[in-house]
């Protein structure tokens, strides 16, 4: 058999689906969520680890809630990790959904996680405590979110740009200075249509073909290893399942696994990969760790924007601005509905005088900076960081693989009523009651095994002995923290050694 056969935009019929998105675009997501329910196909490909394809039917458990992310470690050297982030609004997220609800399998295509972990190893200069897919590569959609330059021409270099950002590339052709506006207004603000749910992945496809027949892969030579894992895992399917095969990956990838290729060439550029054992499980995630704000560059700024564009059902401006002014009024300010109304007006104002089809996030905004503040940016930061990015925190069902020291951690903060939150807060314990002192002993043994979920602060009530302060944050991160601990033993306070027992000599009966 060579290569992946059918055309551009070719239907169930013709041959294997190809669904190009973009990671966490919410546009992306209600498109493959049509096409799915267009072309109805016997199983769904998805770009991901196949270690994990045993982990998905816990996406159908009452207990998930995204934002949550695939985890991966090394089983020899836990802190050897990577990070594949989903939220509601991710089409792969969507995807799968689909597939459980629809009694369809789900299975994980990209290279697996052994050999990306084996490749941080290798190379120093990849391996990072926190990413998308494991090393510093164009994410689904192109963008890069390892290490180094992260906005387009970064290096001066037009092959440059198109390795960080090839949508900074089709934005900049159609006449837009901002990438993320140039997606809205043809993605976001486009809706799906009825008349042909796979005519806005045939546009995309055409678009990143000709990206890439002009640049190649843009610099990363390990999309040619990736790519040629998932076009051996297309053809297993289309040989298990037939034509009616649905592939939703990043759209950078489309033109290589449409290309037509032979299966020697292809198991020739994974020959002599190296690999490690390792670990999978769900943990749980925030909107503030999908944003750049966060240190993680997951492709989005605005991930709280985009969840509310997702589960919007209609009139998403209107709904948004009620969302801030009632924010607002939570800090004091007086926000009454007529300034709604009007920054309604001035948003759908600002959108006609730039030319855009509906109000995106920069209008909604100006319209909250001059209407709702007064023109004070101070409030509007706390917009931003509140509902713009927000701290959202996912949860993962108990059901879920973890290592034993977690299933420990997780009784105690229910036992203790210390429950894990993404906003950084203060907590007063008080050392004479049982729980507070649990408390602080949780917290004392965690920061001795470098689990950094607390740090002690200076009190600013009384200066007792008998009280103590903490600033808490829980942070994704701590899960790979709490697998490096498990080497230390299973529960937070440890194996207790027993005390060898001493040998009683025989009682010696006295002669009477």
């Amino acid at each position: 058999m060579t290569g992946v056969d059918g055309s551009p935009g070719a239907t169930a019929d013709e041959g294997p689906l190809l669904l190009g998105v973009r990671h966490h675009g919410p546009g992306s997501a209600r498109a493959v969520r049509a096409a799915l329910d267009s072309a109805r196909p016997r199983i769904v490909l998805i770009e991901g680890p196949p270690e994990a394809d045993p982990l998905v039917p816990l996406a159908a458990d009452e207990e998930m809630r995204p934002p949550v992310a695939l985890l991966a470690h090394a089983v020899d050297e836990p802190g050897r990790s990577a990070f594949w982030p989903l939220a509601e609004f991710s089409p792969e997220w969507v995807a799968i959904r689909w597939a459980l609800e629809h009694g369809v399998p789900a299975r994980f295509i990209d290279l697996p996680a052994a050999h990306t972990l084996a490749w941080q190893g290798e190379d120093p200069a990849s391996r990072q405590g926190e990413t998308g897919e494991a090393e510093s590569e164009p994410s689904a959609d192109g963008r890069e979110d390892g290490p180094g330059p992260t906005g387009p021409g970064a290096d001066g270099g037009p092959e440059d740009t198109v390795r960080v950002d090839p949508v900074a590339v089709l934005a900049i052709t159609a006449g837009y200075d901002d990438p993320e506006r140039w997606w809205e207004d043809v993605v976001e603000h486009r809706g799906v249509g009825t008349a042909d749910a796979l005519a806005p992945f045939a546009v995309l496809e055409e678009a990143m073909g000709a990206l890439r027949e002009a640049y190649g892969t843009g610099g990363h030579e390990r999309d040619l290893v990736r790519e040629a894992y998932m076009r051996l895992q297309v053809r297993a399917a289309r040989r298990e399942f037939g034509r009616d095969v649905a592939v939703v990956c990043g759209a950078w990838h489309v033109p290589a696994l449409r290309r037509r290729t032979s299966v020697a060439a292809d198991r020739a550029l994974l020959k002599g990969l190296p690999k490690v054992r390792t670990d999978m499980t769900w943990v749980p995630w925030t909107h503030r760790r999908l944003s750049r704000a966060g240190g993680y560059g997951a492709g989005i700024d605005s991930p709280g924007w985009y969840g509310h564009l997702f589960a919007a059902p209609d009139r998403p401006v209107e709904r948004w601005l009620t969302r801030v002014a009632g924010l607002l009024r939570e800090e004091g300010r007086i926000v009454s509905s007529a300034h709604v109304i009007e920054a309604v007006r001035l948003a759908g104002t600002l959108a006609a005088l730039r030319g855009r089809p509906l109000p995106g996030l920069s209008e909604t905004t100006d319209a909250v900076r001059a209407v709702m503040c007064e023109g004070s940016d101070v409030p509007l930061a706390l917009v931003h960081d509140r509902l713009v990015v927000g701290d959202v925190l996912g949860e993962v069902p108990a059901s879920a693989p973890a290592v034993p020291l977690q299933r420990d951690l997780a009784r105690l903060q229910k036992r203790l009523r210390l429950r894990p939150e993404p906003q950084e807060r203060e907590l007063e314990l008080d050392l004479r009651g049982e729980t507070d002192a649990g408390r602080s002993r949780l917290l004392h043994r965690l920061r001795l095994l470098g689990i950094g979920w607390g740090e002690p602060a200076v009190s600013r009530g009384s200066t007792g002995t008998f009280r103590e302060t903490w600033r808490l944050r829980w942070d994704p991160e701590l899960a790979v923290r709490v697998a490096e601990a498990g080497v230390w033993g299973t529960t937070v306070l440890g194996p207790r050694p027993r005390r060898p027992r001493r040998k009683r000599s025989p009682r010696r009966l006295s002669p009477r």
